[in-house]
């Protein structure tokens, strides 16, 4: 019932932002309140230098450096604070709609990442029903033999989920790379790193949600 609803609010819901179906709209008319190092204008001012081909770089609010990196149709990648990227994905749904994923990531001192959906009129939207996020349980590697006291002592670590999360500019993939390892010391990473994957988790968007 709870996803019926949430289909629902998408689709009627959609239906009065279909003009802003791509980034350049969708980026410009974000609230402050989501990237508060730079207003409205700003915004404008860096897409305009952007796709007239020049360093689309400018002083934001808290003094530093803000850097539109990639804009496509349907993507951004921003660097809005020294510390801070923030990535959007117009996702597709049904009728030529889309809602917007973000991806806000703060390096500090290792990268831990928020994921957030919102409409094209930048409602928030109800994450649960989109996106089930990553935990350091599928990280760990199957053959890895849990019940070996050097196996539990290891992983006791990690005892919190730092997870950098990417969107791929060119499909509709998120991929989540297990950062927590990188906020040991040299010694605890050493002991973990052999019973954790590699690779990361990649996400694909399937017409109403990332699976």
């Amino acid at each position: 019932m709870k996803r019926i609803i949430l289909l629902f609010f998408l689709f009627c819901g959609m239906a009065t932002g279909l003009p802003a179906q791509d980034m350049a709209t969708v980026f410009i008319a974000v609230p402050d309140s989501y990237i508060p190092q730079l207003e409205n204008e700003w915004r404008k001012d860096l897409v305009d230098l952007y796709t007239n081909g020049k360093e689309a770089k400018l002083q934001n609010m808290m003094g530093g450096e803000a850097e539109l990196k990639q804009l496509t149709p349907d993507f951004l990648s921003l660097r809005s604070t020294e510390r801070t990227t923030i990535e959007m994905k117009l996702l597709p749904l049904v009728n030529n709609t889309h809602i917007i994923c973000m991806v806000t990531t703060v390096e500090g001192p290792v990268a831990d990442s928020r994921v957030s959906f919102f409409t094209t009129e930048w409602e928030p939207l109800e994450i649960s029903g989109l996106f089930t996020p990553v935990t350091k349980e599928w990280f760990v590697k199957e053959d890895a033999n849990l019940s070996r006291e050097e196996v539990q002592y290891a992983l006791a670590h990690l005892d919190m989920d730092l997870i950098r999360y990417e969107l791929h500019p060119e499909n509709q993939t998120l991929s989540a790379y297990y950062m927590s390892p990188f906020y040991l010391n040299k010694e605890d990473r050493e002991q973990v790193l052999p019973y954790l994957k590699e690779a990361p988790k990649v996400y694909t968007w399937e017409k109403t949600r990332f699976n």
